[in-house]
């Protein structure tokens, strides 16, 4: 869904690797060129961020910023979030913290069993830890794979604190983590079942990645 904020329209736009991603920009380049109005832009790996705004009307959001939005949207045929997502689904997520307490987002992605990807986001935070990063990241895609319909869920994170505690290993004993540790069991029970795997960082690059073009989007 495209926000408007700051006198611009902006979207994530979330693919499975950088051809994708790249291919994506073409279409848009070429929406662009057609229509006469050029959004700013950032392509990180797989990840695309889109803001628009009309110049010549003071940088401000105007019909032709809401019918390139559209036109955008249309190329993808809905597939960024169709709003549904199976019953049985896997959930990346990661955080990050520049400066550990510092400017800090969250991001994750929903996929299908069979890795296709559902849908994807990156959320700045303002000032926080890696761990509350981490938490939050999870907290928030549970809640969105909840509401897509999801209701078995199988969490990989590369944070072995978070998934050890959440499968009751290690004990909370950060007195600020207590509060979201709590909503996010809350919120785990309301499936029928939410298993929780540790791996590598290398194998939790999509969420990763959406974690720092957050962070550098607001840079």
């Amino acid at each position: 869904m495209w926000q408007e904020k700051n006198g611009e329209l902006y979207k994530q736009f979330v693919f499975k690797d950088f051809r994708e991603a790249f291919a994506f920009m073409t279409k848009v380049a070429r929406l662009a060129e057609e229509q006469q109005h050029h959004p700013r832009w950032q392509n990180i790996w797989n990840t695309v961020d889109i803001w628009l705004s009309t110049h010549e009307e003071g940088s401000k959001v105007t019909d032709k910023d809401t019918v390139l939005a559209d036109a955008i949207d249309d190329l993808l045929g809905g597939k960024q979030d169709t709003g549904k997502a199976p019953e049985m689904v896997k959930m990346f997520a990661d955080g990050g913290s520049r400066g550990n307490p510092g400017p800090s987002a969250s991001g994750y992605a929903v996929l299908t069993m069979d890795d296709k990807q559902i849908f994807g986001e990156g959320v700045y935070l303002g000032t926080a830890t890696n761990n509350q990063a981490e938490y939050t990241a999870l907290k928030l895609g549970l809640e969105k794979a909840y509401d897509m319909g999801a209701r078995e869920v199988s969490v990989f994170m590369d944070s072995l604190l978070v998934i050890n505690q959440m499968k009751g290993i290690y004990k909370v004993r950060n007195k600020d983590l207590w509060p979201i540790h709590s909503a996010i069991k809350t919120q785990a029970g309301k499936f029928r079942r939410v298993t929780y795997t540790h791996v590598p960082r290398k194998l939790n690059k999509l969420a990763d990645s959406l974690v720092n073009a957050a962070l550098d989007a607001q840079a």
